[in-house]
């Protein structure tokens, strides 16, 4: 079977800027991917080159087997983080529009938006202005607008951010069920527990590249164990963290550490399973004068897997980007 969707190290740059490192990525028929990675690492433009939306510098976007952007946009539905509706139309006239803008057989656009508004449970809103819509409604109805030609690949950038719970919750059972019907779904995001609950497979980007590609699963077994957290105070000074991890970084269960900048310089570390890991680090400490605020232990997380592979979390890498970027210079 041939994937539903298929990049061959696409480049883009921006003037000096390399957004895009040679990435390639290949996301079977049915399937739920994942893309992730912090702000500035080029998902977007990712997105908007397997959408025809920007033209890449180099490489190969292949959806349901064309290569054409014309044919690419007909077997292909893109959501944007933003949703874009025009306040003064109905739910109802703003699919009527796409479905003329997709030209869709008159005999079929009835049927067609009454099915989307149907899956998406937006029916009774359908015809009331769009500029009366909450933030949940109006998300649902540009995922409307982007299933009414029944795409083959529906892309999605940020599907719920900004979203509450109860609204996320009820977007990620619909994509279960579009996943379930055969549709191939492609996503970003930021929220690091709906990748991990939706996708079969994700991809990691940082600056441009991918440096980590899998299931779920495969990618949190390669961390190696569990994650243990110390934090010896709320917000500690790095001093004192740095003095805390020199008592307890060489121990036998210890596998890497890391003082985490983001987390208030708590100490991150990756242990071997030992069940009393928490307890002989309590009493090292204890016995050294140092105070703990609080001491975690979990199961390896997807931001744990980007940790491993760069040093650092997704948040501080957001936040170094943040640092680094001069006065009146676009981010990526």
């Amino acid at each position: 079977m041939r994937p539903a969707l298929q990049i061959d190290n696409l480049r883009k740059t921006y003037g000096s800027t390399v957004a895009v490192d040679g990435v390639s990525l290949t996301i079977a028929q049915g399937q739920i991917y994942g893309l992730l990675g912090p702000n500035g690492a080029g998902k977007t433009t990712v997105l908007r080159c397997i959408c025809t939306l920007t033209r890449p510098d180099a490489g190969v976007v292949t959806v349901a087997g064309v290569t054409e952007p014309r044919a690419i946009r007909q077997r292909l539905g893109y959501v944007a983080q933003e949703v874009a509706l025009d306040k003064v139309l109905t739910g109802r006239e703003l699919l009527n529009l796409q479905a003329a803008l997709y030209h869709l057989p008159k005999a079929q656009i009835k049927e067609r938006i009454d099915a989307v508004l149907d899956l998406l449970q937006i029916t009774e809103y359908a015809d009331k202005l769009t500029g009366t819509y909450s933030g949940g409604l109006k998300k649902r109805l540009d995922l409307a607008s982007g299933l009414l030609h029944q795409p083959q690949v529906l892309v999605l950038d940020e599907p719920t951010v900004g979203l509450d719970i109860q609204t996320r919750i009820a977007i990620w059972e619909f994509l279960r069920k579009l996943r379930a019907s055969g549709v191939t779904v492609l996503l970003t995001s930021h929220y690091l527990e709906e990748i991990d609950a939706l996708a079969d497979r994700v991809g990691i980007l940082d600056r441009g590249k991918v440096i980590a590609e899998g299931t779920p699963e495969e990618l949190k077994s390669k961390v190696g164990g569990d994650r243990l957290t110390v934090r010896i105070r709320e917000f500690a000074d790095r001093q004192e963290a740095e003095q805390a991890l020199t008592w307890i970084r060489d121990l036998p269960f210890v596998r890497s550490s890391l003082i985490n900048a983001a987390q208030g310089n708590a100490i991150n570390l990756v242990i071997t399973p030992d069940v009393n890991a928490v307890s002989k680090i309590q009493d090292i400490l204890s016995h050294a004068g140092v105070n703990i605020f609080s001491l975690s232990q979990s199961r390896p997380s997807l931001d744990d897997v980007f940790l491993a592979a760069t040093g650092q979390t997704i948040l501080d890498a957001e936040i170094a980007q943040a640092e680094a970027i001069a006065p009146g210079k676009k981010r990526r």
